[in-house]
């Protein structure tokens, strides 16, 4: 990358930021930031970015973070509102909402391949899930429509399922049984008090983005939990 180029950055954690911009310098004109949802410094590097110049930020947040209290989703309600009280010239706050990935990792997949779907949330809760390419496309129509949408903050998912129908997709794609097995959530509180916040969140509030309205809206297609299934070695 030569320096003078326009550049598109995504990074995560914070010290590989503020590392990447002091490489960069003036060649970065456009930022994704996806950052720790814990991570206070946020709020310093969005004041450096608007230091260095970054003219188009696109902040990647979690759906529902400011009305989820006392848990590591106010910090992300803290960075959005600190990007709006700095002026950026182009900013657009993207809220996702919980990622298919998320369910292919650690915190889900052993259980997975025990045959458990071990959520602590209840059988009739339907949940909004999203895929990460979903956020990539939505990130790229950030900065070609950056003028259309700037100071917007866009709800964003692919489906909504309960857990029982999310267990049935991926036995479906493992050619196994699996099963939901809805943990106590007091079992999962003394696990942590922050993910039991956000499981009780999940049953009593729920996300709410309207993926048809924006699939008409923005001309990106979700994509539905049964496809996305299909793409892991479960």
């Amino acid at each position: 990358m030569c320096r003078g180029s326009r550049a598109i950055l995504f990074v995560e954690p914070t010290d590989l930021l503020t590392r990447a911009l002091e490489d960069l310098q003036e060649s970065v004109t456009g930022l994704v930031g996806a950052q720790n949802p814990g991570d206070a410094p946020g709020l310093v590097v969005v004041a450096r970015l608007l230091e260095d110049g970054i003219e188009h930020l696109h902040r990647d947040r979690f759906h529902g973070a400011a009305r989820v209290k006392k848990s590591h989703f106010d910090n992300k309600a803290r960075v959005e509102a600190k990007v709006r009280q700095l002026g950026f010239p182009s900013f657009v706050i993207l809220r996702p909402v919980f990622f298919m990935e998320n369910l292919a990792g650690p915190w889900f997949k052993p259980y997975i391949d025990q045959g458990n779907l071990a959520v602590g949330i209840k059988p009739g809760t339907k949940l909004q899930m999203i895929s990460v390419a979903d956020i990539g496309k939505y990130g790229k129509l950030a900065f070609e429509k950056h003028a259309e949408l700037n100071g917007k903050a866009l709800d964003i998912a692919g489906d909504e399922l309960t857990m029982p129908q999310t267990a049935a997709l991926i036995a479906k794609a493992a050619g196994k049984p699996v099963t939901h097995f809805q943990v106590p959530i007091e079992d999962v509180r003394k696990g942590s008090e922050d993910f039991a916040l956000m499981l009780e969140w999940f049953d009593a509030v729920g996300y709410d983005a309207d993926i048809a309205v924006n699939a008409k809206a923005y001309g990106i297609r979700p994509t539905p939990f049964a496809e996305w299934v299909q793409t892991v070695k479960w």
